[in-house]
């Protein structure tokens, strides 16, 4: 009889508690009765059965979308996270992403985000102003060369479609392309030929903004429904920061691993070298820049140009200045702080010291020009004056910081030999 009281008793019967004191003992142990043949238990019609796990991807899909969507299934594995910047945020779900551009352009009031959804899969039901953005993205127009770094070292320059302008492109690689017809100039900033970009019909259009509505191109792009993220790099005021968009770029591609080994190794590279510049005893003085229509813009002390010179074992003059952006300085002013300076850096588009005094005969007067010790970043221009400097540069701080330590402690670095700058002779 217990035998089958308790086959009974697994039938879908609502739980008990268990009791506090154990039942008394009965007074006769009664005769169990053993059935010639086990009963076949019934489970409830009713009863929720669980599909299934669909197969979770063991790497983010860098190529095609979701054809078996499980809302329980994380469909990121690989992520990145955000260490040296500060102008981002990201934030992972199953099938969705969200970046935050916090800081789009200097004392800007607002901010952008986008959801970024695995194609293939549903979009969350609220996205607010978010523009929702499917990924992986297969075609891409870039509105700065900055971004051409992060393409070539992603593996994905066959994305691109278009840019801005062609005259500043110094990369081989796109170079090939437009030469080749295959890359479409839709115009820069608020000059943009919207039409154009229209028939392109890219997936992403990549841009940046400065709130200047007679500037931005983003604005306009916006309004004739394109995809278009604002990628404020050049907020940054660390080189790390700034190198650190490859992360940015990557996300809208799915192709966050190659991302983090990428800049992992870079940024170890940078740091290692930084650690030992900043032990020199002795540290040169330096100041950087030249007039323009009769203003110096001298970087402040908490700016981009600052921290690099202090990776590099450099005392800069204006290190006590506590902003990130440019003070605007007389000649007079810039004469009398760094007359006896070391060494002098980025002075304008100087191809030689006599450009130098074409452009103002006091020049001379600076310790560091009587010296020779004047290095531009122009080493490397292509025919229409890009600048490499300005393109591959800010995605290679390690390359930018292994010239500045060789110019200011050759002893630290003696094999390496001047990427993006060079001294400028006579």
């Amino acid at each position: 009889m217990l035998l089958l009281i308790a086959l009974s008793a697994c039938g879908a019967q609502p739980a008990t508690q268990a009791p506090t004191t154990a039942p008394a003992a009965p007074t006769e142990a009664p005769t169990l009765q053993i059935p010639t043949e086990a009963p076949m238990l019934q489970m409830p019609t009713d009863a929720p059965t669980e599909a299934p796990l669909a197969v979770a991807p063991s790497a983010n899909l860098t190529e095609g979308c979701v054809t078996d969507y499980d809302p329980r299934v994380d469909y990121f594995p690989a992520k990145v996270q955000v260490e040296d910047g500060a102008g981002w945020t990201i934030a992972y779900f199953n099938n969705y992403k969200i970046i935050t551009v916090l800081n789009p352009w200097r004392d800007a009031g607002e901010q952008f985000s986008y959801v970024l959804v695995q194609c293939g899969t549903p979009p969350p039901a609220d996205v607010g102003t978010a523009q929702v953005i499917e990924v992986p993205v297969r075609t891409i127009v870039s509105m700065s060369t900055t971004h051409l770094p992060h393409l070539g070292d992603l593996g994905l320059l066959d994305r691109l479609v278009g840019l801005s302008s062609f005259e500043q492109v110094v990369a081989p690689a796109v170079v090939e392309m437009i030469e080749a017809g295959e890359l479409v100039e839709i115009g820069r900033g608020a000059g943009v030929n919207v039409e154009q970009a229209i028939e392109l019909e890219p997936e992403l259009i990549m841009t940046f903004g400065v709130g200047n509505p007679e500037r931005d191109a983003h604005p306009k792009l916006l309004e004739a429904g394109l995809k278009v993220v604002l990628n404020s790099e050049y907020m940054e005021t660390t080189p790390l920061g700034r190198a650190e968009w490859i992360k940015f770029t990557a996300a809208f591609f799915n192709q966050e691993a190659t991302a983090n080994d990428v800049y992992g190794a870079m940024a170890e590279r940078y740091n290692t070298m930084a650690a030992q510049a900043r032990g020199v005893v002795e540290r040169p003085t330096v100041f950087t820049g030249a007039p323009f229509q009769g203003t110096w813009y001298m970087p402040g002390g908490n700016s981009y140009v600052a921290r690099f010179l202090a990776d590099a074992g450099a005392d800069y003059l204006w290190a006590d200045d506590d902003s990130t952006g440019n003070q605007q300085l007389s000649f007079e002013v810039v004469f009398e702080r760094a007359q006896a300076a070391d060494f002098w850096l980025n002075p304008s588009s100087w191809q030689s010291l006599a450009d130098g005094l074409t452009a103002d005969e006091r020049f001379a007067q600076f310790a560091a020009f009587e010296h020779g010790q004047v290095f531009n970043n122009n080493a490397r221009l292509n025919e229409t004056g890009g600048n490499d400097y300005w393109e591959s540069g800010l995605a290679n701080p390690d390359i930018v910081l292994a010239d500045l330590i060789k110019i200011f402690h050759p002893e630290l670095l003696p094999e390496h030999e001047l990427y993006y700058h060079q001294q400028l002779l006579p």
